[in-house]
């Protein structure tokens, strides 16, 4: 009786350097006016009135689930129909009123001084990520082929993972959930609608008050990250064949 082909492959290497996640409104960017000011004049063209306040506890959702909270009953044709409209005006009504929050250029610039890599990773529509982007002159700090958006939570986690995400860092608890997905670090931000106790609440490995202290923290992930792929490649050599 022959024994069974061994089917035991080794382990993937540990990344040895960050490849580094973020989500875009409310992390990178302060886009809450410009969101605001869309979302009142898609719903108000259907006779639907709401203020900022509004929609700020909405801040960081997919388009449909705001439009949806906002407009209770709505069928999900009306929905889609309020969710196109808004991308249509947001170009013009949503883009120029974004401000990149203080040290967002300097933690996309931080993982390739340690060898890695930012990419971009949000629920807002693709088209409109990279119009954020440039206006918030943050375009050229990421490659565009790294940039994706229309997705949330798990959805983000899975581009997170094809991407080799060792960290994402986002204000929501759908972006907890999207690291957590990735088998990434869930780097949390309380520049959003959330508080550190939610987004601890939610899992977050780390919590920072903004970005400003991101740069830091790298430094020891990517510490850590070099130290345990250097640790699994000395492991390797220590037991490969006619080693001992």
């Amino acid at each position: 009786m022959t024994s069974p082909a061994r089917t035991d492959r080794p382990a993937p290497a540990p990344p040895a350097a960050p490849v580094v996640g973020f989500d875009l409104d409310m992390t990178l960017v302060d886009s809450s006016e410009g969101i605001a000011a869309t979302l009142r004049a898609t719903l108000a063209e259907a006779g639907v009135h709401v203020t900022a306040a509004d929609v700020w506890p909405y801040a960081g959702m997919p388009l449909e689930l705001i439009v949806a909270g906002l407009v209770p009953g709505a069928s999900p044709e009306r929905v889609a129909g309020l969710a196109a409209r808004y991308r249509e005006l947001y170009p013009s009504l949503g883009v120029p009123g974004v401000r990149a929050y203080p040290g967002a250029a300097a933690a996309l610039a931080a993982p390739a001084a340690h060898g890695g890599r930012s990419v971009v990773v949000s629920a807002k529509h693709t088209p409109n990520v990279h119009r954020v982007l440039a206006c918030a002159g943050l375009d050229g700090a990421v490659r565009p082929e790294d940039v994706a958006g229309d997705l949330f939570a798990e959805q983000k986690g899975v581009r997170l993972a094809e991407a080799g995400a060792t960290a994402y860092v986002g204000d929501h608890p759908g972006d907890v959930r999207a690291a957590r997905a990735a088998g990434a670090v869930a780097v949390g931000v309380t520049t959003g609608a959330h508080d550190a106790a939610a987004l601890r609440g939610a899992g977050a490995d780390v919590v920072l008050d903004g970005l400003e202290g991101f740069p830091a923290w790298l430094a020891a992930h990517a510490a850590d990250l070099a130290g345990a792929a250097a640790g699994a490649a000395g492991r390797r050599e220590g037991t490969a064949p006619g080693s001992r």
